[in-house]
């Protein structure tokens, strides 16, 4: 892995260079998705259309589409001299990215009952933003960031990672809440109820943005933010088009629940 690396860049310096560049990239994808998304919505699921190509089984696109976010990394901590790995605060940064990926890519899609096909444009989408964003993320952790000694104890480290776990325990549950809506052999839609349901429409979705956002404010970078900023834009999106569908869905959909954060909006 060393190897290839060093046949792509000349130099620390150099990949240090991409891996920035790579980040402000994220971060004018982030602005461009959050115009087209005004018009648009996400395809996929509830959304998706023929016109965004042939559909894909969504156990196996999910495995697939999320595996790169999980394999990339791992390659790069375990195939290449990772000068970084050897400080705790890198160590716990990488550890909360691959805990999210490893839920992501291996108990996730086995638990999907049902749900409809993905788009194959959306799918081959997410593969490739889970290569792009795992050799990002990790390849800057595991290889270039540089925090203080102190930085364990530091309050942006220990709120972000609390963020982290908060968010990431949302999430988990409430796609397990999502999950058992329909009993075996029931189809259609039903209202979600329980935990952050109780007060969002998109509670998974405010699970994994806050995970995110704890990251991004413990790992304290601007790769870390790209991605935060991204997973803000993309699933803010989805909350507010699956609120909005609740609402014509269901007459007695709960009219004190907002999108996405609880009382607000």
């Amino acid at each position: 892995m060393d190897s290839l690396l060093s046949r792509l860049f000349s130099s620390s310096e150099e990949e240090l260079h991409i891996l920035n560049c790579m980040a402000y990239f994220m971060l004018f994808m982030a602005a461009c998705s959050f115009v087209t998304l005004l018009f648009e919505n996400v395809p996929y699921g509830r959304y998706a259309s023929s016109k965004y190509g042939f559909p894909v089984n969504v156990k196996f696109a999910w495995f697939v589409q999320e595996l790169p976010a999980f394999l990339v990394p791992l390659c790069l901590v375990v195939w290449t001299s990772s000068a970084k790995t050897s400080f705790l605060a890198n160590k716990l940064l990488i550890a909360m990215y691959f805990c999210h990926y490893a839920q992501r890519s291996f108990i996730y899609p086995l638990l999907i009952r049902g749900g409809k096909a993905t788009p194959c444009v959306s799918f081959a989408l997410a593969f490739v933003f889970c290569i792009y964003n795992g050799y990002m993320q990790i390849r800057y952790l595991s290889h270039y960031a540089d925090y203080p000694k102190h930085w364990l104890t530091h309050p942006c480290f220990i709120a972000g990672s609390l963020l982290w776990l908060v968010g990431w325990l949302m999430n988990v549950h409430s796609d397990h809440i999502l999950r058992n809506l329909r009993k075996p052999g029931e189809t259609g839609y039903k209202i979600p109820r329980g935990g952050m349901f109780e007060f969002v429409s998109g509670a998974n979705f405010l699970g994994e943005i806050t995970e995110w956002a704890g990251f991004a404010l413990a790992g304290h970078s601007i790769h870390s933010l790209a991605f935060a900023t991204f997973t803000v834009v993309v699933l803010a999106s989805r909350a507010v088009a699956h609120h909005k569908w609740y609402l014509a869905k269901f007459e007695d959909y709960p009219k004190n629940r907002k999108a996405l954060i609880p009382f607000v909006f």
